[in-house]
């Protein structure tokens, strides 16, 4: 990821999800900054942001733990939010969303351009129909429905998706679990 000198991701409320595989991270972070999660696997532990959201081990613009940093960080890329079409988020989430907005992306072919085209309307999809979605199956939150739409998105190629809502919700839901067995 071409972060640069860009620290959005450190300065943007978000909670970090650590898995058992990030102990060296574990190891450095304040016990202050820990809570176990609901919606966390079991075993794993969240990094609760500072009340001005920034990340507790970001220290002077730079992250304390850069080379044991865990896995969420080594995964987060903000390009999810302009393939997506979608922002990161609000207030919070400003220097995110500069940034998504200057992302530009360039295709080699007709190809291409319908891939991004079908992850934008996946996405737009995701965000707009919940109703269509068993209750707590779809993301309500911008990161899921992007990371969701990247994964589904040849449901909307063309000839695109089932014309009932429904059936375009069941086969999203399909997509994304045939997806996650080939992980």
């Amino acid at each position: 990821m071409p972060c640069g000198d860009c620290s959005g991701c450190c300065t943007s409320s978000y909670s970090i999800e650590l898995r058992p595989g990030d102990a060296a991270a574990l190891e450095q972070i304040p016990a202050k900054s820990l809570f176990r999660s609901r919606g966390s696997a079991a075993g794993n532990w969240t990094v609760r942001p500072n009340a001005d959201g920034t990340c507790p081990m970001l220290s002077c613009g730079s992250c304390r733990i850069y080379a044991q940093r865990p896995q969420t960080c080594l995964d987060y890329d903000c390009r999810v939010f302009a393939a997506a079409g979608i922002e990161a988020g609000g207030a919070d989430k400003a220097v995110i969303n500069r940034r998504v907005r200057e992302w530009r992306f360039r295709f080699s072919g007709e190809r291409e351009r319908q891939e991004h085209a079908a992850i934008k309307a996946a996405a737009a999809f995701i965000r707009d129909a919940p109703e269509h979605f068993a209750p707590a199956i779809a993301p309500r939150n911008p990161l899921g429905i992007a990371a969701l739409a990247l994964r589904v998105y040849p449901v909307f190629l063309p000839p695109g998706p089932p014309a009932n809502a429904a059936d375009a919700a069941r086969a999203i839901l399909a997509a994304a679990a045939a997806f996650d067995r080939n992980v």
